[in-house]
């Protein structure tokens, strides 16, 4: 299958030549389809908290002990889809032809002042005019003024106030002072970027990090980190053969985010935030966006803490057939039955019970905000079926849903909320020892897409999501968060939303 030039290849890579032969043969099993047994709901798998119990989860997160804590931001993507709209518009443009009213393009300039990145010496006073359509639009795409169309989201101007703006990654900072700083007063962020855009990361760091930390009293620490070229998947053509470009060579394509959970395992703090870069809002709606992060962090910390009792309680039990073991393990049964949805199955022997309890219990800890669903993209919770019998919290993608399933699209359609991406993880045992997060990931809940290469069909890999099946047998917790809490700039309109401006 592979000739000396593409075993060079793979292995100047980081992989081997045994790893890709297992994903091309991936691509000729599939992957199976995941067992729903239904749609995490309010009335079970989704904790709606009263206000009491947000009080609570905040207090706890302010004196509950951690071995440090930290922001983790994917920020690897370029913002190409952001602007996706505006490139077709600036065609049309390009060829002679007016864009139609209320068109991206013509939102985009006739709105241009809202914008944070408007200045009157680049774009000038709007006019309701061809020219200056396809002028707006060529100053934000091209090296002709901002180049957006090339750039990540994470540098791109998102927020104007009286006395700046503000990038998405300089928001993240922002918002990491307010909720993420450690008892010495420091700031750790991990943010995942691209090396190619590592300068313009830097450089917007540089900007503003010395007026930040003057002005909110703390100490950023900053890690730029890759995603590894030894997790790039190997593409096929629509036969599963492997997808070689004009010149012969091989074609590997990144693998989605969920190859981020090797840079996930390289974080030494126990408590970690994660949340999209794309995924931030004006300063004034901060006070409510932090609220909401200490509830999660905090129900993420009572949570690791009541596990931790259980797993200290099993090793005082020196005998499993005694009545003392056989009660906790009752009751070990029914809290992870109520408060993660795991039920197990039955065990010939106590101790075999006892294991298996403890395996359920010994595991990384996240907890989920889920909101409310109102037609926004994004992959939604559902209890499902393990391999090993039990069951379990999961974050599904719509690839991931059998569409021929009546059961899997009945529990669809019953689902009441999705996944915005804002997660509490919690990466130590009860110990004191880091995961190897890799030992949690189901290497079965990865999927197939279509995509294409310079007009050429092709299949790519996508490996388990970071919060999808790279986290497939972490304990889960889902928490209602507000709606509000939400605000990702998926186009660049979304920035005219009322979230993103003054």
């Amino acid at each position: 299958m592979f000739n000396q030039e593409d075993t060079k290849m793979i292995t100047s890579r980081g992989s081997s030549v045994k790893v890709v032969e297992a994903q091309v043969e991936r691509f000729k099993k599939g992957f199976p389809w995941i067992r729903i047994i239904g749609p995490a709901t309010p009335e079970r798998g989704i904790d709606v908290l009263s206000a009491e119990e947000e009080k609570d989860a905040v207090e706890y997160c302010g004196k509950a002990e951690m071995a440090g804590k930290c922001k983790f931001v994917p920020a690897s993507g370029a913002a190409s889809r952001m602007f996706k709209d505006i490139f077709a518009g600036l065609s049309e443009l390009e060829g002679g032809k007016d864009v139609a009213p209320g068109s991206a393009v013509d939102r985009l300039s006739s709105s241009i002042e809202k914008f944070a990145f408007y200045t009157p010496e680049l774009f000038g006073k709007p006019e309701d005019s061809m020219e200056y359509r396809k002028s707006v639009a060529s100053k934000v795409l091209t090296d002709e003024g901002l180049a957006y169309g090339s750039k990540p989201k994470g540098v791109i101007l998102f927020h104007r106030y009286v006395d700046e703006v503000r990038t998405a990654f300089a928001e993240h900072l922002v918002e990491a002072q307010e909720y993420m700083k450690n008892a010495d007063g420091s700031c750790n962020l991990v943010v995942t970027i691209s090396p190619e855009h590592r300068e313009l990361f830097e450089a917007a760091l540089a900007a503003v990090k010395e007026k930040f930390e003057k002005r909110y009293g703390v100490k950023y620490n900053i890690s730029f980190t890759y995603q590894s070229k030894a997790t790039d998947t190997i593409a096929v053509d629509m036969k599963d053969r492997p997808f070689r470009k004009d010149d012969g060579s091989l074609l590997f394509r990144p693998a989605g985010h969920g190859a981020l959970i090797y840079n996930l395992n390289d974080v030494d703090d126990e408590v970690v935030s994660i949340k999209n870069i794309d995924n931030v809002s004006n300063e004034r709606l901060l006070p409510l966006t932090a609220k909401y992060k200490k509830v999660l962090m905090g129900r993420a910390l009572i949570l690791r803490d009541r596990i931790f009792s259980y797993l200290r309680a099993l090793d005082a039990e020196a005998d499993p057939k005694a009545p003392s073991c056989h009660r906790l393990c009752d009751e070990i049964e029914s809290f992870l039955d109520r408060e993660l949805c795991t039920q197990v199955p039955l065990t010939t022997t106590a101790s075999a019970r006892v294991a298996l309890l403890r395996s359920k219990l010994d595991r990384p800890i996240r907890v989920c905000g889920m909101v409310r669903n109102q037609g926004e993209p994004g992959g939604g919770p559902f209890v499902v079926g393990l391999k090993d019998g039990s069951t379990s919290l999961q974050i599904l993608e719509g690839a991931q849903i059998n569409k021929d399933d009546a059961g899997a699209m009945e529990a669809l359609s019953r689902a009441t909320h999705f996944n915005p991406v804002d997660l509490v993880c919690c990466l130590r045992n009860y110990k004191g020892e880091k995961f190897d997060l890799l030992k949690y990931v189901d290497e079965d809940a990865g999927f197939i897409s279509s995509k294409s290469w310079q007009g050429r069909e092709l299949k790519a890999l996508e490996l388990p999501g970071l919060w999808n099946g790279s986290m497939s047998d972490w304990n889960t917790q889902f928490v209602e968060v507000p709606v509000e809490t939400f605000n990702p700039v998926k186009v660049v309109l979304d920035l005219l939303r009322p979230a993103h401006q003054g």
